[in-house]
């Protein structure tokens, strides 16, 4: 069975072109903002954090793989994610948690999280794609994941597709949600 990220990475792939605007909520130490660079040539990532070890270790790897062009990394939190991009986007990507070796103190919030979500639905494109990662195995982490599978199973299906990947017999194990707008 392939990992969690291999099987998001799989599923938002479709809604991306080479001239797409996307968006990486949840920057990290940046290995997800050069997935979604290796796959807009021609367009644009727009990589979110609010830590400033995050900005440094992704601009170091953008560099390193020479893809420092097609990303504009912002210091600041997704829930503000609006007045930074250009609507619509083609695709967003949620990898909540705790940037790895890190601070694992300084955790994704429901209530940031919540608004940045929100948020990221309502600027998809037509047949773009929001994927989130939720991380349920600490306390902040189920509280997302209870919220959004709740929000996701509530929005209008004549707009919106929304998916749950889960193993069932591993409650605390990481799982996906993926949206996609419809029309």
């Amino acid at each position: 069975m392939e990992s969690i990220l291999e099987t998001a990475k799989k599923l938002i792939s479709g809604s991306i072109r080479e001239d797409s605007i996307v968006a990486d909520f949840t920057m990290g130490n940046g290995h997800d903002t050069l997935f979604l660079a290796g796959l807009v040539p021609k367009g644009k990532v727009y990589a979110f954090d609010i830590q400033p070890q995050a900005l440094e270790n992704t601009r170091a790897l953008l560099t390193q793989e020479g893809m420092e062009d097609r990303v504009t990394l912002i210091l600041e939190s997704h829930e503000l994610s609006n007045r930074h991009i250009p609507c619509p986007i083609d695709a967003g990507m949620f990898n909540l948690g705790y940037l790895p070796y890190g601070d694992h103190t300084v955790t994704t919030q429901l209530s940031t999280t919540k608004l940045a979500v929100e948020r990221a639905v309502t600027m998809l494109s037509p047949k773009g794609c929001l994927l989130i990662v939720v991380y349920p195995g600490h306390p902040e982490g189920a509280r997302e994941g209870e919220y959004l599978t709740q929000f996701a199973a509530g929005l209008d299906k004549k707009r919106y597709d929304a998916l749950l990947h889960r193993l069932i017999n591993v409650p605390e194990c990481p799982f996906i949600l993926a949206i996609w707008r419809r029309k």
